[in-house]
């Protein structure tokens, strides 16, 4: 069912993911979504932590492979890249999984009911990225406001990239966006040489 609610978003808005569009969509009864889901909120609310979930667990595996190499090889910086793609919409899986993500985290704004999601969603990407500026940033953890900055700045990058390379796809090719990844990195190692 959630497959159902993921292309319902991705295709039309969250505003057509009712009980009836969802279960219309896997093929279901609405009798069978109710089964599982008394409204179409509970649904919706689920969907969107799996959705966190996906997204952090990609997330996790990629920071275990940028931690298990030294810090300042290529091995490293490769692995840092790989870890920031990640959150970007490169493929049909990640398209859909951003897409989603963006319009459950944007409805958090004016529906209550998705706020605890859209917090526990934050502070995991959140954590993901203070590890990584930790991890490009050694000998930094004694400067907290540096840290603090450049997490919320790579933050800000990634939430630009996912939303650019989502409605203008034929500009904000994955080329481009690897391209503007490397550039924020490399203006990392530049704050770094520059301590």
């Amino acid at each position: 069912m959630v497959d159902a609610v993921f292309r319902i978003i991705a295709s039309d808005g969250l505003e057509r993911a009712s009980l009836r569009e969802v279960a219309e969509e896997a093929g279901l009864a609405v009798g069978s979504v109710r089964h599982y889901f008394a409204s179409s909120d509970e649904l919706l609310v689920h969907s969107f932590s799996v959705v966190i979930d996906r997204i952090a667990g990609r997330l996790e595996l990629a920071l275990e492979a940028v931690q298990g190499q030294a810090p300042g090889t290529p091995a490293h910086h490769g692995a840092a890249v790989l870890l920031l793609e990640q959150f970007l919409p490169l493929d049909e899986e990640r398209a859909v999984d951003v897409c989603v993500w963006l319009a459950f985290r944007n409805a958090a704004r004016i529906k209550p009911v998705f706020a605890p999601e859209a917090a526990r969603s934050h502070r995991a990407v959140a954590a993901v990225v203070g590890q990584l500026i930790m991890e490009l940033l050694p000998g930094s953890a004694e400067q907290q406001d540096i840290l603090v900055t450049e997490a919320e700045r790579l933050l800000a990058t990634l939430d630009g990239l996912c939303m650019h390379a989502l409605l203008q796809s034929e500009w904000m090719t994955a080329q481009m966006c690897r391209d503007v990844l490397e550039a924020h990195l490399a203006g990392l190692g530049g704050l770094h040489r520059g301590r």
